[in-house]
């Protein structure tokens, strides 16, 4: 076996591009050499290179193949031009069925000339999201100044011909500060590669560089009795910026201590690359953390002073829009919402907190929420989308309103719903608790997808640029962790008359709900709720389906049986959340019972007869004639059916699906004996349409339950 090292020396790839374009580099290396791999290649990077080692096998054969010529009839000049084309002569061809044939033998080649043949082109065409050009047509992430590539310690030599002067060789640089004397150095191998990198001052891991920020960052914190903000993102991003990181501790000045947290927190990240620091109650420390990519002979003080001054000036900035913000009241911000577009199609801000206001007022009954703090809360949820600090950092919109609604006096519930009401972000953060944030962080996620949905910008494939998906999981999260009974049929269709652009209606403030123009002229009097106009009804249920789709991704991804969740939807007629997963739980202790499969199987086997017969002279609906059941079975079944069916009722309308399974259960013993000894397509066309009935009886008192055509199994 033979080691393999290719090293892609350039000016500096942007933090954010060097993992993925390392695996990259070593998935198109796994595929171009794929013969001659032993095992995956293993890739790196750094802030100035990307590379891959891997074990290769010293040479590959290639497989013996035939190639068919020319007819044996054929012209001479055509057998001479097939001859010349593959480089061979007369004496390596055989007849074969009428056609001169040319056997080729299975050549051996060596490592090294396979992948000089393949490497120039992976390079060449190696695909970065941005990239630049300079000397020539040749394109690179950044300006590439060096191609590291040895097998077993030797130069595999190629050139790269759209970049005049690049051609492989076996250097490569260290630190271009700590070890300038001896930046270029000439490297055998892999150990020696690693050896020699960090000798010079690059420590060449990923994980390496970030385990010394982390347990750097971490020791200097103890020292301070303060601990180190948790944060991934922003380790893997700094990992990605030094070669030889060297934490450090600077100091926030007392001055600036009375700032949110989460603005001090956000300028520093996103600005500057700092770690927060909390101290042991949770509150902010007067402390960030910094990586520096040098030793520096003073211990980092001067490095320390300088980035103080930096700091000073950001948190500065900072405040100045915090003082000015908070001169006036959140209600005053509103009007400049009024020109400020959500979406081409669904209006401006100012008109979608006019919707999220009348949501969430509808909404707050159904959660346990104040109707009236509800509405306030999400009249005000918007309202520092225009302050000034939300438009310096808008990864702060809601928290910086929270802070400004209890400066302003606001009640803690109102405050704490501004803040919420985006939440969840994601899989790992809270949902809101209160029931004030219930109302408008539901009603911020429902006006999204009955907007979006309603004009047409629905996800498709892999493309969700609206995070519609997220907004499905955030509803079904707050739904499923509060416990909330919710009918989403109603809440969808309240959401969706709140856009009059889309409905070409008018608000009716008597009915609380948009109606149709030219059906008021005519008299036409809204349907009870629950019972909506059939366009609201069918635009309700599409999105019943999209939720129904991601809350079965979500159960998927927790282990559990998402096909009973949609035997449970197929119904049509459920909508709250927490009744149909406690449905679903108790079907699936009866599918998993001792009666469960062959129940589901005679059920399955019941609806499959139907489809077919109704196809010829269906549907076989209506009662079942008692004189026509001249079979023990079918006498069984019918009576088995008759005392089910009212159970099932019970125990359905008393929500005790467990009752109602074990009522079904009980159909299993004569669905049993009826498919064994009953025909259902007798010859008596009276007695066929009879047992088809009761088979369509059977069917539709299992449907009361669950749609069992869609329980896999």
């Amino acid at each position: 076996m033979s080691e393999f090292l290719l090293e892609l020396f350039s000016e500096e790839i942007p933090a954010r591009m060097q993992a993925r374009g390392a695996e990259d580099l070593a998935k198109a290396f796994a595929s171009a050499a794929a013969p001659l791999l032993e095992g995956a290649p293993k890739p790196f990077y750094g802030p100035r290179r990307i590379g891959l080692s891997a074990t290769l096998r010293a040479e590959v054969t290639t497989e013996g193949k035939e190639e068919r010529g020319p007819r044996t009839a054929a012209p001479p000049a055509a057998l001479d031009g097939f001859l010349r084309k593959h480089g061979a002569t007369r004496e390596q061809l055989v007849e074969q069925n009428g056609f001169w044939v040319l056997q080729k033998p299975g050549e051996t080649i060596a490592a090294a000339t396979l992948l000089a043949q393949v490497l120039p082109g992976l390079i060449g065409g190696f695909g970065w999201p941005k990239s630049m050009r300079w000397n020539g047509p040749f394109t690179w992430v950044r300006p590439l100044h060096r191609i590291l590539c040895l097998l077993d310690g030797t130069v595999v030599p190629f050139a790269i011909e759209a970049l005049p002067g690049m051609a492989s060789g076996n250097l490569t640089e260290g630190h271009r500060i700590m070890a300038a004397a001896d930046r270029v150095f000439t490297v055998t191998g892999l150990a020696d590669y690693e050896a020699g990198l960090r000798a010079r001052f690059v420590e060449p891991d990923a994980t390496a560089r970030m385990a010394l920020i982390e347990t750097g960052l971490a020791k200097l914190a103890a020292e301070q009795g303060v601990a180190v903000v948790p944060d991934r993102g922003l380790l893997e991003e700094v990992a990605g910026l030094v070669e030889w990181p060297v934490p450090l501790l600077g100091r926030i000045d007392a001055a600036f201590m009375d700032l949110p947290a989460e603005l001090m927190r956000t300028t520093m990240r996103v600005n500057q690359r700092y770690f927060s620091l909390v101290k042991p109650d949770g509150g902010a420390a007067p402390f960030f953390g910094l990586v520096a990519n040098i030793a520096a002979t003073d211990g980092g003080a001067t490095l320390i002073a300088g980035n103080e001054r930096v700091l000073r000036a950001r948190l500065s900035d900072a405040r100045f829009f915090w003082d000015q913000d908070r001169k006036q009241r959140l209600e005053d911000f509103l009007p400049k919402l009024e020109s400020v577009v959500f979406h081409a199609k669904l209006g401006t801000q100012g008109q979608r907190v006019a919707r999220l206001e009348r949501l969430a007022r509808w909404l707050a009954p159904h959660v346990g929420a104040d109707p009236a703090l509800a509405a306030r809360a999400a009249k005000l949820a918007k309202a520092d989308l225009a302050s000034g600090l939300v438009g310096e950092f808008p990864e702060l919109q809601g928290t910086i309103g929270r802070y400004y609604a209890l400066h302003q006096g606001e009640t803690p519930a109102v405050a704490e719903a501004i803040g919420t009401q985006y939440r969840p972000m994601g899989p790992g953060d809270a949902v809101p608790a209160e029931p004030v944030a219930i109302a408008v962080a539901l009603a911020d996620k429902l006006d999204t997808l009955a907007g979006f949905f309603a004009v047409d910008e629905r996800p498709t494939g892999s493309g969700d640029p609206f995070a519609l998906r997220r907004a499905a999981l955030g509803t079904i999260r707050i739904i499923r962790e509060n416990r909330l009974r919710l009918r989403l049929e109603d809440a969808l269709a309240e959401a969706f008359f709140g856009f009059p652009q889309a409905l070409g209606e008018t608000a009716n403030p008597e009915f609380g709900m948009a109606v149709a123009q030219d059906k008021l002229k005519t008299g036409w009097q809204p349907a009870p709720r629950g019972a909506h106009p059939p366009m609201v009804a069918a635009f309700a249920a599409g999105l019943l389906d999209f939720l129904a789709e991601r809350l079965r991704v979500q159960l998927r991804a927790e282990g559990a049986r998402h096909d009973l969740v949609a035997a449970a939807f197929g119904r049509g007629e459920e909508d709250d959340l927490l009744r149909l997963l406690a449905r679903a739980e108790a079907l699936q202790a009866l599918v998993e019972g001792a009666d469960g499969p062959n129940l589901l199987a005679a059920a399955k086997r019941a609806a499959n007869i139907l489809r077919i017969e109704d196809k010829k002279d269906g549907p076989h609906a209506g009662p079942v004639d008692p004189a026509l059941l001249t079979a023990p079975e079918e006498q069984a079944l019918a009576a088995a059916l008759g005392q089910a069916e009212p159970a099932v009722a019970q125990a359905l309308a008393a929500e005790n699906f467990a009752a109602a399974m074990s009522a079904l259960a009980a159909l299993r013993a004569p669905l049993d004996a009826f498919f064994e000894k009953v025909i259902v397509n007798d010859a008596d066309p009276a007695t066929r349409a009879n047992r088809l009935r009761l088979l369509a009886r059977l069917r539709g008192g299992m449907d009361t339950v669950a749609d069992f055509s869609r329980i896999e199994g």
